[in-house]
């Protein structure tokens, strides 16, 4: 699991690394008309780059997709996390233990705890895709 958490970072840095580009002074199909150095402004902006097309520039949407694919993953393995936790924690298993400020006592049984913050966490990847 820790290797799948590495994998998300990666691909958020490789996310940014797309977003590290430029649009202004780009127009849809004509580019702009005002004379300003576009990569002196990319500059002094901190961009690494600028757009080469102003067509893709002002029309490109894929980040948003590949934003939504990495949100969706995290939530996912933060999901399997969560599930492996909840199990570890059992009376079957015990390899873990659960701060009590992270779990609440049961109405029926008080001697028992329930792993509410991780139970939360673990939905959210059920809920991630219906």
């Amino acid at each position: 699991l820790a290797w799948n958490l590495k994998n998300d970072c990666d691909r958020l840095d490789s996310n940014v690394r797309l977003l590290d580009i430029l649009p202004l002074g780009s127009g849809a199909l004509a580019g702009n008309p005002f004379n300003i150095n576009r990569f002196e402004l990319a500059k002094s902006l901190h961009f690494s780059r600028i757009t080469q097309n102003s067509m893709q520039a002002v029309s490109d949407r894929d980040f948003i997709a590949d934003f939504l694919f990495w949100a969706s993953m995290v939530g996912i393995h933060l999901s399997r996390l969560a599930e492996d936790l909840i199990i570890f924690s059992s009376k079957e298993f015990e390899f873990v233990t659960i701060d009590e400020s992270y779990s609440t006592g049961s109405s029926l049984m008080p001697q028992k705890r329930n792993p509410d913050s991780l139970e939360l966490i673990r939905g959210i990847g059920g809920s991630l895709f219906g």
